[in-house]
């Protein structure tokens, strides 16, 4: 009787163990076009949804983009000895920009370098009447209007939800102050005793600073339509670089002029490149759904 049970239980222990092995490998899509079997257990678990080799396939957040951005700003000059002055209105700040997303160590997704060039315009507005002797570059001229090349190298932070990201830019910039406009105070313009000044009215005086460098960053906000990126950000540029020699007037008393610039900007922006943008747990998620097949609670709960 035993050997008859046994006779009768064997082939089906060996079935039974069959599609056990079988149904422990299925195959998971990991990227178009490529397919790779792997085995399954009852529960994913973490240690192992960790080892499916995904990441060389499924880059996160790993794409380039160009774009174009137009800004307007509020312009001002930090005075050392103080002057008082009040922000210009400068509507012309215009620009190409590259951006190169990446993961911080391979595993960060929320990186990336932004480079960019731009021409813009800066300047000051002083509110009262300078001295007549060293307050100013150019004695006499209380408005101060220049155009600017600009070449900014920024760290680029990012944190992607739904059709959105937050944005965050620091970073160096270098420039060229290329041309300037100065406007002179009534009485300098009027008094032929100070003729000597209006040669300068549209020209850099030989204890100018031209070239120009500082610190620049922001935060911004970003809505995604794959794929066109449209940004909004608001910066802050503050120059390290003088206006002029701060000896230009006196070899003891020296004095500064930084200019610093408030820009808001708005730019559409084109990816070169197929932007993936999951974040960890989203390939994870899939990796669930492509082993299991979708269902309503994998669907919702995203586990």
């Amino acid at each position: 009787m035993s050997k008859k049970l046994i006779s009768i239980l064997l082939p089906l222990l060996v079935l039974a163990y069959s599609a056990e092995a079988q149904n422990r490998k299925e195959t998971i899509q990991l990227d178009e076009g490529r397919k790779e079997v792997v085995e399954v257990t009852d529960t994913l678990t973490d240690a192992f949804l960790d080892s499916l080799e995904i990441k060389k396939d499924l880059k996160i957040n790993d794409y380039t983009m160009i774009g174009v951005q137009y800004g307007v700003g509020l312009s001002q000059v930090m005075w050392n000895p103080k002057k008082e002055q009040r922000m210009m209105f400068v509507p012309i700040n215009v620009g190409l920009t590259w951006t190169r997303y990446g993961k911080m160590f391979g595993y960060m997704p929320y990186f990336g370098i932004q480079a960019g060039i731009f021409y813009a315009r800066e300047g000051y507005q002083l509110t009262q009447d300078p001295e007549k002797e060293g307050s100013n570059h150019v004695e006499g001229a209380d408005r101060v209007i220049m155009d600017i090349l600009e070449v900014p190298v920024l760290a680029h932070c990012h944190i992607d939800f739904w059709k959105m990201k937050l944005m965050i830019n620091l970073g160096l910039y270098g420039g060229y102050r290329m041309s300037i406009k100065r406007t002179f105070l009534p009485q300098f313009n009027e008094n032929p005793e100070y003729a000597h000044l209006w040669e300068w009215e549209n020209k850099f005086k030989p204890t100018d600073n031209r070239f120009d460098f500082g610190i620049k960053g922001g935060v911004g906000i970003g809505f995604v339509f794959d794929p066109i990126e449209i940004h909004i950000q608001a910066m802050y540029k503050h120059s390290l670089s003088s206006l002029y020699q701060p000896d230009y007037n006196s070899r003891y008393y020296y004095k500064y002029a930084y200019p610093s610039n408030l820009i808001i900007s708005a730019g559409i922006h084109f990816q070169l490149t197929k932007r993936v943008g999951k974040t960890k747990m989203q390939i994870k998620r899939q990796a669930k759904l492509d082993a299991y097949g979708k269902n309503e609670d994998l669907d919702r709960q995203g586990r």
